[in-house]
């Protein structure tokens, strides 16, 4: 049996970047001891103002992403060192950065987040994450040994068409670190993880962030939670800071994956662009 030792780090960031990394990279360094991969949140460098937010950004690999870098490096694990404010070409877009260390501390992955937060939530949540956000422009999917990691942050989780492109190269882990909002989270989040994990015969890894946050953050849902190829959740963290540790068998997949070819039986030739579709019946 091929495991894999998983550790979800959930973390409420604040306005303070240097309080930030110091407290999310010890978090991260007592996750690594008997693990294999660790995974953090979205925007662990900051939660805040938007001005803030544009302020923090930095080169990815950078002086954000430097602690855990060296925290993969010290305990010899993966980090997903979830997701930074990354310098763009725009100072007033910055991206949004996932960053993957290898065992030995080198940059092995970075995804820009592609779906961004353009919502209004009646009685809930408002956020333009386009006017402070620069997207990304591919997929990532990257080798950890025994297996294959899909990238994604927090609202791409809605866009089952990347999933099913990240499973389709392979992917049989999905990391999703995430602000997922209180209001959302509630009815969505755990339906979308077993969603995702169920329909494309992976394991789901969701680190989330939790609390309210620093001034002009919205407060998060919080419940990291492991979900395994058959939509099973398997580890999950409440409201509150906590450490999620899942052993997860690498060959559920195949069995998932065997027993409910949809990988296989997909018929991409059958779904041309909508402009195309026809639309039957009047």
């Amino acid at each position: 049996m091929r495991t894999m030792r998983v550790a979800l780090v959930q973390f409420e960031a604040g306005d303070d970047v240097a309080d930030n990394l110091s407290r999310a990279a010890a978090m991260a360094a007592e996750a690594a001891v008997d693990s294999d991969l660790v995974i953090l949140p979205e925007y662990v460098q900051f939660r805040g103002s938007a001005a803030g937010f544009r302020a923090s950004a930095a080169p990815v690999p950078g002086p954000t992403t430097q602690p855990f870098a060296g925290v993969a490096r010290e305990y010899g694990v993966w980090v997903l060192a979830g997701s930074h404010a990354e310098a763009s070409g725009d100072p007033q877009r910055p991206y949004n950065t996932a960053a993957l260390f290898g065992r030995t501390g080198g940059l092995v992955a970075r995804y820009r987040k592609l779906h961004l937060f353009d919502v209004a939530v009646d009685d809930g949540p408002s956020d333009d994450e386009s006017a402070r956000v620069t997207p990304g422009d591919r997929a990532v999917v990257a080798r950890l040994e025994d297996a294959r990691l899909g990238l994604s942050i927090c609202y791409d989780l809605r866009f089952p068409e990347l999933y099913r492109a990240l499973a389709a190269a392979g992917a049989t882990l999905l990391a999703v670190p995430a602000v997922f909002t209180e209001r959302t989270g509630r009815d969505h989040w755990e339906p979308l993880l077993r969603a995702r994990a169920i329909e494309n015969g992976a394991w789901v890894l969701a680190a989330a962030a939790c609390g309210h946050g620093g001034p002009g953050a919205i407060p998060a849902w919080g419940h990291s939670m492991v979900v395994d190829p058959w939509g099973r959740v398997i580890a999950t963290a409440g409201a509150g800071e906590a450490i999620v540790r899942a052993e997860i068998d690498l060959g559920l997949a195949d069995d998932a994956r065997r027993q409910i070819p949809n990988l296989a039986n997909r018929r991409p030739d059958a779904l041309p662009p909508l402009r195309d579709v026809e639309l039957a019946g009047g």
